[in-house]
């Protein structure tokens, strides 16, 4: 499980980069593996990301902007009004309660998002399991009585006993996704949230994602799934898709999706 906190890459420039028709930026090439890509990618520097964001999320969290989304700062909160209504619906269906594991969720950006009506709730835990440095970061400036950050998915299980997984703008970033399912979904959450994730409009493929130096230098693999194919492994999981959504405008050859899934009571099945 180390190794996949490892391999996250921060979900900086998701929206700015959908918006960029720059021929040298944006998302390139068609590559046979992962490591292909790789080879061709820069990586990124993950220190100067992680300072940015916590600069922004300080502003959030003081009161001082209202939103941050990749490290980029916001006099208005933009919502996922379809990720609200899976976090309100899980809410509902607990009777109020709400225990989200956060999965690669930065410095807490969905949670500042939502907080507004989080804190409407009568019970509610928000954990974060991130890479080293971001849960370094995230317990010194921003853990607080609801937020929590993890190293790692078993001590958030035995911590905090969340039942909603949040994937937000992770799984594409992810050499091996499906074996981080398999792990994932054996700690058998209620529900699963997916959100921002990139879908192709023909078959699964492998590019590079060149990230404009306005916002870092920077670029690293990155997988557009099959939605098809995706939605098959949750239902042979025994989890039921209750709701597929769009989180961004489409794209010429892929699109930014989301799902609310819920776990099938194995007494109907």
């Amino acid at each position: 499980m180390k190794n996949f906190i490892k391999s996250l890459i921060p979900p900086i420039a998701l929206k700015t980069l959908q918006k960029i028709r720059f021929y040298r930026y944006g998302w390139k090439g068609d590559y046979a593996t992962w490591q292909d890509a790789e080879n061709d990618s820069i990586g990124y520097d993950s220190e100067k990301i992680l300072q940015k964001v916590k600069t922004s999320m300080l502003k959030v969290k003081s009161g001082e902007a209202a939103y941050e989304r990749d490290g980029v700062i916001f006099d208005e909160i933009q919502y996922s009004w379809q990720l609200l209504s899976g976090l309100m619906f899980a809410s509902s269906v607990g009777k109020g309660a709400l225990k989200v594991l956060d999965f690669g969720g930065s410095l807490g950006t969905s949670y500042y998002q939502n907080k507004f009506f989080l804190d409407k709730l009568d019970d509610v835990s928000w954990s974060i399991v991130e890479q080293k440095h971001f849960v370094d970061t995230g317990k010194k400036y921003f853990e607080d009585d609801k937020l929590k950050f993890f190293y790692d998915v078993s001590e958030c299980i035995r911590q905090e006993n969340p039942n909603v997984l949040l994937l937000s703008s992770v799984l594409m970033y992810i050499e091996k996704p499906y074996e981080l399912l398999d792990t994932l979904l054996e700690y058998d959450f209620k529900y699963i949230l997916i959100d921002k994730t990139q879908f192709s409009k023909s078959n699964e493929r492998i590019t590079l994602q060149i990230v404009p130096p306005s916002i870092y230098k920077g670029s690293y693999p990155c997988r557009s799934f099959k939605e098809a194919t995706l939605k098959e492994y949750f239902i042979k999981h025994q989890y039921s898709i209750l709701e597929d959504f769009h989180s961004y405008d489409d794209h010429d050859e892929f699109e930014f999706k989301g799902m609310i899934i819920e776990k099938v009571n194995n007494q109907n099945v």
